[in-house]
């Protein structure tokens, strides 16, 4: 259980140091010059050399998938979306161009009907990134550690009351922020998606070629992968249709 908190810890303050490094920001600068001029092809290759030098941040995907969209590349654009989106799914500028370059795909999926409890729950753990939560997680511990200490030390009677359940209900708001930030991981866990990038797919019924045809997909749709087998991947689409693709059909998120 400790060794997932601090892997987890470990997760959600990467972010912060993302872009700490002065490379990746000379990049990043660059980047926004060649797109504000237009340059969506070299933009593309200097954001891209950012995520290839391991940088993660939300803002170089999201970057990054407004080059690929100017430069018609719909597919990839939805790509580096998600990937923003996952490192920062309350992003309202982020969720509306997944939105906005859904329209541009081939395939109109309709989600199928969640349950309302379902619905808020996913609603609430996604609505803060990462960074966020663990900024408040740092924050609310160190603050309620502090009161914890003034309570120890201080003579006056009030100021103990005071100081202890504040330091109580502050460090209940450290660990309920270290729990949504839990429960969020483990959602992109559980749905771990991809985008398609072939023009067209048969979707089959089993991983072999000559399985029956279910339904046909085509580039930019979204899938959830469930399994993986030998360079096949089962997948589900978000009306729950289910089938099987060839791995070289579709990039993970």
């Amino acid at each position: 259980m400790m060794k997932r908190i601090i892997y987890l810890l470990l997760i959600i303050v990467m972010p912060i140091y993302a872009l700490a490094n002065d490379e990746a920001n000379i990049l990043l600068k660059k980047g926004n010059d060649q797109y504000a001029k237009g340059q969506y092809k070299e933009a593309i290759t200097t954001y891209q050399k950012i995520v290839n030098d391991g940088h993660q941040s939300a803002l170089v995907y999201y970057n990054l998938g407004n080059a690929y969209f100017k430069n018609e590349d719909v597919p990839s654009a939805l790509l580096y979306y998600e990937k923003a989106h996952k490192l920062s799914p309350g992003d309202d500028d982020i969720n509306f161009n997944i939105q906005f370059a859904n329209q541009k795909t081939a395939d109109k999926v309709e989600a199928g009907t969640e349950f309302f409890i379902t619905k808020w729950w996913h609603s609430f753990i996604l609505r803060f990134s990462l960074t966020t939560l663990a900024v408040l997680t740092i924050l609310f511990i160190i603050a309620g550690s502090a009161l914890l200490i003034v309570y120890r030390f201080t003579n006056s009677v009030s100021i103990k009351k005071w100081s202890f359940y504040s330091a109580l209900v502050i460090l209940l708001l450290g660990f309920a922020s270290m729990f949504v930030a839990s429960r969020q991981d483990q959602y992109f866990d559980a749905h771990h998606g991809a985008i398609i990038f072939s023009t067209s797919v048969n979707v089959k019924s089993a991983p072999t070629p000559n399985a029956k045809n279910l339904f046909l997909i085509h580039d930019g749709t979204k899938v959830e992968i469930l399994e993986d087998n030998n360079g096949w991947m089962k997948i589900r689409l978000a009306s729950g249709n289910e089938g099987w693709i060839n791995a070289s059909d579709a990039k993970e998120i």
